[in-house]
């Protein structure tokens, strides 16, 4: 079963060059040779350029040539399987492509044979494994920390979800579809090199939105100019889009267009009566 994607930061295939489009990052020992194996073929028969770490090195931590690979990639799909948070390679991948996330990336959840709300509350296995991690490093239980943070973010997002029983290769082809057409439209924006603070503030406003109520909804963002509006208006942006049919990001009304004035009157109104309102 899948559902659909909610969520992205900032990436635009057209504003940045990648060099991968998608990154899987998998515990091999659970699905390489099967699922796994399986959905890099396919990304491959479609022309989707992957990387996957067959031919890397392993060792106590992830190795530059891994974090080069995930940073340079504008995709990456996490595969969660049963035995994944065992592998501390694997979740300090995950960190790092959860500090992409922040920085541009496209992440994407599979949860393979395990349920999203194991990974998010760390049951079963993950419960196992993270008591286990902490053993192991209770001198750095700080990691151990960004681990548990990192399990929980990433289940929080939108990505498919397969469960024993189903056809497994039109559970690969749908997820083949959706980054097919992530690759071709590249409609997200670029919003920030360094977004620092950037998500806790969006998902602020996308509350407010409450875009799941069937209505019309306008939140106003004022402020100094340089302070990052725009900046936030575009994460919001990328964080809906895919709700809706249709979509556009209007910047720089004022200064591009000569037929807006009525939109800029109206914007003017608004942010007048915001100002009234908190006064």
């Amino acid at each position: 079963m899948a559902f659909p994607i909610n969520q992205g930061d900032a990436f635009s295939s057209s504003t940045r060059q990648w060099d991968y489009d998608v990154f899987l990052s998998f515990r091999g020992e659970d699905t390489r040779n099967g699922f796994t194996g399986h959905l890099y073929q396919a990304l491959c028969d479609n022309g989707i350029n992957t990387f996957v770490d067959n031919d890397l090195e392993r060792g106590e931590q992830i190795s530059v040539e891994l974090v080069k690979a995930i940073k340079s990639s504008m995709i990456s799909i996490i595969i969660f399987s049963q035995n994944y948070a065992f592998s501390a390679w694997c979740l300090d991948e995950l960190v790092e492509i959860l500090n992409c996330k922040q920085n541009g990336q496209l992440v994407l959840p599979v949860f393979y044979k395990v349920d999203p709300s194991e990974v998010r509350k760390q049951q079963g296995k993950f419960k196992v494994a993270l008591a286990k991690h902490e053993n192991k490093f209770k001198d750095n239980i700080e990691k151990v920390l960004r681990w548990r943070a990192a399990l929980n973010e990433a289940a929080s997002l939108s990505g498919w979800h397969y469960e024993d029983g189903g056809p497994e290769y039109k559970f690969i082809q749908q997820i083949i579809e959706n980054i097919s057409y992530t690759k071709l439209n590249g409609r997200q924006l670029f919003v920030a090199k360094y977004p620092v603070g950037l998500n806790s503030r969006a998902k602020a406003i996308e509350l407010l939105l409450d875009i799941k109520v069937n209505d019309v909804r306008m939140v106003g963002i004022h402020g100094l100019g340089g302070i990052g509006k725009t900046t936030i208006a575009k994460a919001i942006y990328n964080r809906i889009f895919e709700h809706f049919e249709g979509s556009c990001f209007l910047e720089n009304v004022r200064e591009n267009s000569r037929t807006n004035d009525g939109i800029i009157q109206l914007q003017e109104k608004l942010l007048s009566n915001i100002l009234r309102e908190n006064s």
